[in-house]
């Protein structure tokens, strides 16, 4: 046996130290240095059978390197595929984070209960019976999904090796403990030492592996920087627990575009796909309210109508106030400016709120109008016509520019029913469509005399 080495670690950002110190000099946290033995022991692959077959690296002309696409595992689930950007890749390493309760271990249970391949479900946190449970509301009769509750790797790997899976699932990485590293589970040692086996299994056999991963208070990864190096994918599972709806985001994608979206809705039986977020991101108010407007923005491949809700009134206390949900606050205080120099309104005594229903955040610059428009609207009490939508930036001029994929914008608002989008007159427009009037717009004073008078 090795000499035990001891070394310390800060449990927030996972820098390492060589003695005790009370401040972090990485992340400036106070208290989070703690000390942890690390033994040297000697390493054997995964699964040894391995070992004395696998193909050394050897390097290859670029113009001999195979370009054709690569084989994905559809796992049933629209969502789930477009923010993978297609499917699992094989060999690839998966992350998933979100805060306690949003619905992570119902995801994957979900996804992998439906999947026509071989899934080893690896739970650290629930027993088989609370696991069945859950199963029995989502999807009981599956043939696929192998239930194991185990968290040393060692272990898992001698049931992988018996089971023979496609697609691991493990839940979670901070509850796995190696015998390499004598440390307690979900340390930053541990975290690493079991990412790093997990990552010699998938690739030397191919077989694309899932991890859920706790967050911290400020909504970063628990554990090491390194962990989202690691993997080849950051998946985000967002939405507040009092909402029904759950938001996917990939915050890191070696395979895919990190601007896709997908929206869930939590019910009794699982998650359900939203396959047209417009539908619920908009209110169904039939009486006209002032200082709400509809916005056409894209968020990856998939164009969404979103509402903008603004409320303009008295500054009570001299300092006037501004508050965004969903939204820059910076680039509020930017188009209010705009406003304020080149179109004459007077709002800088006044606070605005402004608020994106739905509860997901968007920082296209195309709702810049809508949001302009929501606030004159409630700046004068005055509803915005039904059936009417925005698709344009704003400029520190007052004119209104042009964005991109303005034709699948204006299809995404025809397909919903609106009569009229204004959009910026420079935008070059080969859609010959009867059905929704393209007001085409300049400056902002322009759109607001039709909209108001």
């Amino acid at each position: 046996m090795a000499k035990t080495k001891t070394t310390f670690f800060c449990q927030n950002c996972g820098t390492q130290y060589a003695k005790w110190v009370g401040q972090c000099s990485a992340c400036k946290e106070w208290n989070t240095v703690v000390e942890e033995v690390v033994q040297k022991a000697e390493k054997k692959a995964w699964k040894s059978s391995y070992e004395p077959t696998r193909k050394r690296a050897k390097p290859v002309r670029v113009k001999e390197i195979s370009t054709e696409k690569e084989e994905r595992l559809d796992t049933i689930d629209l969502e789930f595929n477009r923010v993978l950007g297609g499917g699992l890749v094989p060999g690839s390493l998966v992350l998933l984070g979100g805060e306690p309760g949003v619905g992570k271990s119902t995801l994957l249970l979900q996804i992998a209960l439906k999947l026509p391949y071989k899934t080893l479900y690896v739970s650290g946190e629930e027993s088989q019976k609370q696991i069945k449970m859950r199963a029995d509301r989502i999807y009981p009769n599956s043939d696929t999904c192998l239930i194991l509750t185990e968290t040393k790797t060692q272990n898992i790997f001698q049931q992988i090796e018996a089971t023979e899976p496609d697609i691991v699932v493990i839940d979670s990485i901070q509850t796995l403990h190696s015998d390499y590293i004598e440390s307690a589970a979900g340390s930053i040692s541990q975290i690493r030492e079991c990412t790093a086996e997990l990552i010699k299994f998938a690739k030397e056999t191919n077989t694309p592996v899932i991890l859920i991963g706790h967050i911290t208070k400020d909504g970063s990864i628990a554990g090491p920087k390194i962990l989202e190096h690691m993997v080849d994918t950051v998946l985000q599972f967002e939405g507040d627990r009092n909402y029904v709806y759950r938001i996917l985001r990939a915050l890191k994608n070696r395979f895919g575009s990190t601007a896709e979206l997908g929206i869930y809705e939590m019910q009794g039986g699982g998650l359900r796909q939203v396959n047209n977020p417009s539908e619920i991101l908009i209110s169904k108010n039939d009486e006209g309210l002032s200082g709400t407007a509809i916005a056409s923005t894209v968020e990856g491949m998939r164009p969404l109508m979103i509402e903008i809700q603004a409320l303009v009134s008295t500054a009570v206390y001299g300092t006037p106030q501004r508050s965004t949900t969903g939204y820059n606050a910076k680039r509020l205080n930017m188009l209010l400016a705009v406003l304020e120099k080149r179109a004459g309104f007077k709002l800088g005594a006044k606070d605005v709120f402004l608020n994106i229903t739905g509860g997901i955040s968007v920082d296209d610059p195309a709702i810049d109008l809508a949001v302009i428009a929501a606030i004159l609207s409630s700046n004068a009490d005055i509803p915005i016509e039904k059936g009417v939508c925005f698709a344009a930036e704003v400029g520190l001029a007052g004119e209104i520019r042009p964005v991109q994929r303005i034709e699948q914008r204006i299809l995404e608002a025809e397909k919903l029913g609106f009569k009229t989008i204004y959009v910026s007159k420079n935008n070059k427009i080969g859609l010959k469509s009867t059905r929704i009037s393209v007001q085409l717009a300049s400056r902002i004073e322009d759109v607001v005399e039709e909209l108001f008078g």
